[in-house]
């Protein structure tokens, strides 16, 4: 077993460790506070060639591993965790296009998705289904007057408010199929949620009122959009554990930093045991799931089944993330509770992370029944 990096993983790391602590960090709070959307660092992160990391060269991409996509993920969502939707968003759309999509839309479609250019969303959540995905009542349906015809809702849609196009998936009579939709299409009407946190990502929900659709649009075989949107899953929840990990690190180097400089009682506070066993614990979790991450990334690259253990990081990636940044926003006293400092952001960011792509117990059930054979009611 090798569990080092290679040299131009390395320098991937340490290139983009750089930029978001210089760039993206910076305007990290600026996003949220004044409800815009990132853009211009979106684009920057194409111009920097991150964007589609993992991917195959011939489309854009940057033909490295899935391990690579992880470490561009943990290091821009150390700067701004809701800018590590980027990586997620596109290895999750791009894995699914270039397993199931005719070339024609995969040469449209993935080297702008990888230059930043175009702004991809994938709807599959339902008002009524939430994680129940084999319910989802959206339809393509023949239009009378030729063609198909898109009619339903999705809800829940990160980039919803700002996406140029979507994988959406329907119901047809073969069972749940997938199309490529652009947003900006007659019949396409868009409302923005106004959540706790993720604000920059302009959450919300897609309707879809008889909007013209082609044979041509459908990515992959009739009925089997269900399966290639799990196997997708596969990979973007390891790449979202890792966005919360790469939040919990940055705000675990605040907490680290503060605490060596600030006195209590006339000693530094880093002194205390109640301060640095707290220090010690949140580290070696993160550090024991991080490299968990790592792992599963590495079983994908090697081509080898890696459901459970994505499960288990979605499930313990938010939880072990969110406990760190609590307790380092408590180690800051009541400045930690202010909203300079951005502990408060990243908690109400990466709390949202506990829902998407499926909540905690859907890991679990998902991880019982590879253990027992038995899908758990």
């Amino acid at each position: 077993m090798d569990f080092s990096l290679a040299p131009e993983e390395e320098a991937l790391q340490a290139m983009l460790r750089d930029f978001s602590r210089k760039i993206l960090k910076r305007d990290y709070q600026h996003w949220d506070t004044h409800g815009e959307f990132p853009r211009r660092h979106w684009k920057a992160l194409g111009e920097l060639g991150v964007l589609g990391v993992s991917m195959p060269e011939q489309y854009g991409g940057g033909g490295a591993s899935s391990v690579a996509a992880g470490i561009a993920v943990e290091e821009i969502s150390r700067g701004d965790v809701n800018l590590g939707y980027s990586i997620v968003l596109n290895s999750l759309i791009g894995d699914i296009l270039v397993r199931e999509a005719a070339a024609s839309l995969l040469q449209e479609w993935l080297p702008t998705m990888f230059d930043g250019t175009r702004l991809a969303a994938i709807g599959v959540t339902e008002p009524q289904g939430g994680s129940d995905v084999s319910s989802i009542r959206t339809e393509a349906r023949p239009n009378p007057e030729g063609g198909l015809e898109l009619v339903g809702e999705k809800s829940g849609i990160s980039l919803a408010a700002v996406a140029d196009s979507a994988v959406v998936a329907v119901r047809e009579s073969a069972g749940v199929s997938l199309y490529a939709v652009s947003l900006h299409s007659t019949g396409v009407r868009r409302v923005s949620f106004d959540d706790l946190g993720n604000r920059p990502i302009g959450r919300g929900s897609l309707f879809f009122d008889h909007v013209p659709l082609r044979e041509e649009q459908r990515i992959g075989r009739p009925g089997g959009g269900l399966r290639s949107v799990l196997t997708g899953f596969d990979f973007s929840r390891v790449l979202i554990a890792l966005q919360c990990v790469g939040a919990a690190e940055e705000s675990l180097d605040e907490a680290i930093a503060y605490v060596q400089s600030r006195t209590a009682f006339g000693r530094s506070l880093a002194e205390f045991q109640g301060v640095s066993f707290t220090l010690a614990r949140r580290y070696a979790e993160l550090e024991q799931l991080r490299w968990y991450c790592y792992r599963t990334l590495w079983l994908r690259d090697q081509g080898r089944s890696h459901a459970t253990e994505a499960a288990i990081c979605k499930w313990k990636g938010p939880q072990v993330a969110l406990a760190a940044i609590h307790d380092c926003l408590i180690l800051h006293g009541q400045y930690g509770y202010t909203r300079d400092l951005p502990l408060q952001q990243r908690l109400r960011d990466v709390m949202g992370l506990e829902i998407g792509d499926g909540t905690a117990n859907i890991q679990q059930m998902i991880i019982g029944q590879s253990l027992t054979g038995v899908r758990p009611r």
